[in-house]
């Protein structure tokens, strides 16, 4: 199949969305599908060029002011319509509902292509300031969805990686057929291993103590000011490795040594990932106070490295971390009460492979391959459903001239099916 990813994040920029787009484009290319990636530049030029075998399309871009390593492009409707007449996919997978994504999506009607939208966004993820006003969080919250949904509602089928996040977009309106495919975990990759007491002396890990390991951006919808707190309170003698960089880190940096923290938690900054996986592998949990994720890549490939979790009940959290079975869900913001579950975990070494084991059997379902699977066999049905119609839009036309008369149709979608049907009773006609 002839595929388009459409997205604003995308690598060098680190993220949960980079790294699921570039992950899908990388993997369909590797299953002989050939596949365009639409995303913005790192600067003021457009680049082209061809990554192993995925052709990449980068359009000029600004900085977005209140998201940091986020960029917007510009305009480039003439070039987008010309790689869409070029490249002619089956399907235009859109990641962003923002510039690039309204872009495809206006003109995918026009040239008659199926559209898939997948959601990673909340309102949170655009302002944390605006979304925690008492006065303009819910005002805000609404339009941010309003506008979302209303994006969803224009396209063929809409997908989201939860049950939680898809039932947020049902909740504001959502009309478009719709299901839940995961984003997916490579579990070939990400499994147990031995642990390397290297990898700890390398980042300067205490050998002799238990380690709890974070990884994510360091921005305030995280909330790893809760886990700095949490480690103030701890009475064993744990210790907590933050991996990742992000606007809040001299803030974080700040308030650990207020704490008094420099004997219980390191700051990491990034980590390449060979060192990462290893790491995971060489720790004993992995905690999320995380109050912003409609899933968790991260959570995900601890999971399946036999960690057991420690995570906030917020959002989709608890989809991942069943509380008694394969970790703990704590009040969000709850300092008090993660600070019970980790000294709980970090002293029970029978507790966390118990749970570490129910970590492995949970994260079974999300398997990477059969998430390719499910993408590829949406693609192919609504590609289908797009030709069937085109023919059966010729049909009636041949027809009409063989009797002298035009039929009224159009082509519409059926909401929560996906199927194309023809409806006689309205005038106009519309992919």
């Amino acid at each position: 199949m002839r595929i388009m990813i459409v997205t604003d994040q995308y690598p060098p920029m680190v993220g949960g969305v980079p790294a699921v787009t570039h992950g899908l484009a990388h993997d369909f290319a590797e299953r002989g599908h050939q596949v365009w990636v639409v995303a913005p530049s790192q600067g003021a030029r457009d680049v082209r060029r061809l990554e192993q075998k995925v052709r990449v399309y980068r359009f000029s871009s600004f900085d977005w002011p209140t998201y940091e390593g986020l960029r917007i492009p510009f305009i480039p409707f003439i070039p987008i319509r010309n790689l869409l007449k070029r490249s002619d996919p089956h399907i235009i997978h859109i990641h962003s509902p923002v510039v690039l994504g309204n872009i495809a999506q206006m003109l995918a009607g026009g040239l008659r292509k199926p559209v898939i939208a997948t959601n990673h966004y909340m309102p949170i993820n655009m302002s944390r300031s605006l979304t925690a006003d008492p006065l303009f969080s819910k005002p805000f919250s609404n339009i941010t969805y309003t506008y979302l949904v209303h994006f969803c509602n224009r396209c063929e089928y809409v997908t989201a990686p939860t049950a939680t996040a898809l039932n947020l977009l049902y909740g504001h309106g959502l009309r478009a057929p719709a299901g839940v495919i995961s984003n997916g975990i490579d579990l070939k990759k990400f499994s147990p291993g031995e642990r390397s007491d290297q990898i700890r002396e390398k980042f300067n890990l205490p050998l002799d103590r238990p380690l709890a390991l974070h990884v994510n951006r360091l921005s305030e919808e995280k909330r790893i000011d809760v886990l700095l707190d949490a480690a103030a309170k701890m009475t064993g003698n744990g210790y907590i490795a933050l991996v990742g960089s992000g606007p809040a880190e001299a803030e974080l940096r700040a308030q650990a040594e207020r704490l008094h923290l420099s004997d219980r938690v390191s700051f990491l900054g990034y980590v390449r990932d060979a060192d990462l996986l290893t790491l995971r592998r060489s720790s004993e949990m992995f905690v999320i106070p995380s109050e912003a994720d409609l899933q968790s890549l991260a959570t995900m490939e601890a999971m399946a490295c036999g960690l057991p979790v420690v995570a906030a009940n917020s959002y989709a959290l608890p989809e991942l971390v069943h509380h008694g079975e394969n970790g703990y869900v704590f009040q969000p913001g709850n300092s008090d009460e993660l600070a019970t579950y980790l000294d709980t975990l970090l002293t029970d070494a029978p507790l966390r492979a118990q749970m570490g084991q129910k970590s492995l059997e949970i994260i079974a379902k999300h398997d990477r391959a059969q998430v390719l699977d499910q993408w590829e066999s949406l693609y192919r049905r609504l590609s289908d459903e797009f030709v069937e119609a085109k023919q059966r839009r010729l049909q009636l036309r041949l027809r009409s001239k063989r009797f002298g008369y035009a039929p009224p149709t159009v082509t519409r979608r059926i909401v929560r099916t996906g199927e194309l049907a023809l409806d006689p009773g309205i005038s106009e006609e519309s992919p």
